[in-house]
């Protein structure tokens, strides 16, 4: 089901059309709620919400229950992790465009700034994200992408790049980096930065916790495969200038 706000002075009929927002949860009940009301305030109107649930054992089916006639698509089963989620959750989308949150992120009034300046299909937008009480990151230079890229929750995909292109569920944390540089390279699409502050960012979750080891021993060829020499050697000089930090 599509939210079906008042979109003052947004309009009902934007080129943008449907935006697909994916929440992954498995024992999201803490925050859920909150979650879920940041995106029923947006002025934007044409909206669906996706839940893809990992068998939650605390309230979080109850909560998606109790609000599933604002949500488009949703299911609690097993998984293998949150990217074969979000995989899950793509293949029941309907929206032009994708975006992806956690439970535990809010949506900002900005968003629907955003997504009514969607006009190119070839696009991938992206804008800031509040972490640590901090709006982060900016404009990305094409180093920055291959070091760090935007936060994923700053960016809105445009959803043919899913007919492409899956989540690589190799790596449990940093798949949606992965996918970002291949895109980088991928001259059927282009970034495009808008000054925008989409969504306060939990930066305290599992990829603030944890380091996907396998993306970390696989980045540096990421990197060559998708930006060249040039970058790849800038890189390697900056891991061997940070060699005791295991994210840099």
């Amino acid at each position: 089901m599509l939210i079906k706000n008042e979109v003052n002075g947004l309009g009902k009929e934007c080129t943008a059309g449907i935006i697909s927002i994916i929440i992954v949860t498995y024992n999201a009940a803490a925050n859920l709620q909150n979650c879920l009301n940041s995106i029923f305030k947006q002025k934007y109107a044409a909206i669906e919400i996706i839940i893809i649930d990992g068998k939650s054992t605390d309230d979080t089916v109850k909560i998606i229950k109790e609000n599933q006639d604002h949500i488009a698509y949703w299911e609690s089963e097993k998984d293998d992790g949150v990217y074969d989620a979000m995989n899950k959750a793509i293949l029941n989308t309907s929206g032009k465009w994708i975006y992806f949150m956690g439970a535990d992120d809010v949506l900002l009034p900005e968003f629907s700034k955003m997504v009514i300046e969607l006009t190119d299909p070839s696009a991938i937008y992206y804008g800031n994200v509040i972490a640590d009480g901090t709006k982060k990151l900016g404009k990305l230079t094409q180093y920055q992408f291959a070091k760090f890229g935007p936060y994923h929750q700053a960016i809105v995909y445009p959803a043919t790049i899913f007919d492409k292109y899956k989540f690589n569920t190799r790596y449990k944390i940093s798949a949606d980096f992965a996918l970002t540089l291949k895109l980088c390279s991928d001259k059927t699409f282009h970034f495009i930065y808008k000054d925008y502050v989409l969504a306060d960012f939990n930066s305290t979750g599992l990829s603030a916790s944890r380091i996907d080891i396998l993306f970390q021993k696989d980045k540096a060829g990421l990197i060559f495969d998708n930006f060249g020499l040039k970058t790849w050697i800038r890189y390697k000089i900056h891991k061997l200038k940070n060699r005791q930090n295991p994210r840099a």
